[in-house]
């Protein structure tokens, strides 16, 4: 393996989803850490919940597997 986790979470968007991606392929996005293990299940890969923090596994970017607001201001 060439040391870089094959499944990449980037960090979440406007609408706090965070696009996934395994292997350099864009699998889809996620709007909860349930996602990624659906995405995760989906590719054959480990599903338990230890796995979301496996670091050679996935690269949380921009918060880890509980971040799932993009830091915008809410709205009032």
């Amino acid at each position: 393996m060439d040391g870089q986790p094959p499944v990449v979470v980037q960090p979440p968007a406007t609408d706090g989803g965070r696009l996934v991606t395994i292997h350099g392929e864009r699998m889809g996005v996620a709007y909860s850490l349930f996602d990624v293990l659906d995405l995760l299940h989906r590719e054959g890969l480990p599903t338990a919940d230890t796995a979301v923090d496996d670091t050679e596994l996935i690269e949380w970017q921009g918060g880890g597997p509980y971040d799932w607001n993009s830091g915008a201001p809410d709205e009032a």
